[in-house]
């Protein structure tokens, strides 16, 4: 496996501003897991030799999980409401309708598997660091140094059981958080008594005779 650096945020003043921003909502466990998310798709974009813009994957990755931060209204899934916000904070600072959508479809995106690898490569990258950093895809995609390293700069403080109570948490606020998938799946294993949608049960209520 090719030696690559770690990677660094880029340098601009957008990026510096998001990375404040980011930092100030989230818990410090989360933001260490979107800071994560960059490192590790931005290094597995220079392993496959991508060509992609840094920046807006820095800011798709860095906003992924506003969603789950006590900013979020709550009011629907996580991943639109993260993509919803990191929206407005991109307009609010001039960013153009094509980049804020790049950075939109790869939050709103970054939970679903397969998708996003048919798309732009910030998408794919965004969701393939998120996916790396909880277990959906394996850690050995990338070479055991940059990983130690990554987590030496951004230590993992308790994330799994942390990350865990953070989508419980968005349950026990609106059940409708529940139209995600990964946040039904926590709700279905660790709330009891909650019983999430079942495709069955909406297909054989559907108000057609037949």
């Amino acid at each position: 496996m090719n030696a690559i650096e770690l990677p660094e945020i880029p340098d601009s003043n957008l990026c510096a501003e998001a990375t404040e921003h980011a930092r100030a909502v989230s818990a410090p466990f989360l933001f260490n897991h979107v800071a994560r998310t960059y490192v590790f798709g931005d290094a597995l974009g220079q392993l496959r030799g991508l060509s992609y813009d840094r920046e807006l994957l820095y800011l798709a990755c860095v906003f992924h999980d506003l969603g789950l931060t006590d900013s979020a209204p709550v009011e629907t899934r996580f991943e639109v409401e993260g993509a919803d916000a990191a929206r407005a904070f991109l307009a609010a600072r001039g960013v153009g309708a094509r980049e804020q959508e790049i950075v939109w479809d790869a939050i709103a995106l970054h939970t679903t598997v397969v998708i996003p690898q048919r798309k732009r490569p910030e998408i794919a990258l965004c969701q393939m660091g998120a996916a790396i950093d909880v277990g959906y895809a394996p850690r050995t995609l990338l070479p055991d140094g940059l990983v130690e390293e990554a987590l030496g700069r951004y230590p993992r403080l308790g994330f799994k059981e942390a990350m865990t109570s953070a989508l419980c948490g968005l349950l026990r606020r609106n059940e409708a958080a529940a139209t995600s998938s990964v946040v039904a799946d926590v709700g279905e294993r660790r709330l009891d008594g909650f019983r999430p949608i079942h495709f069955c049960d909406v297909i054989a209520g559907a108000a057609f005779d037949e």
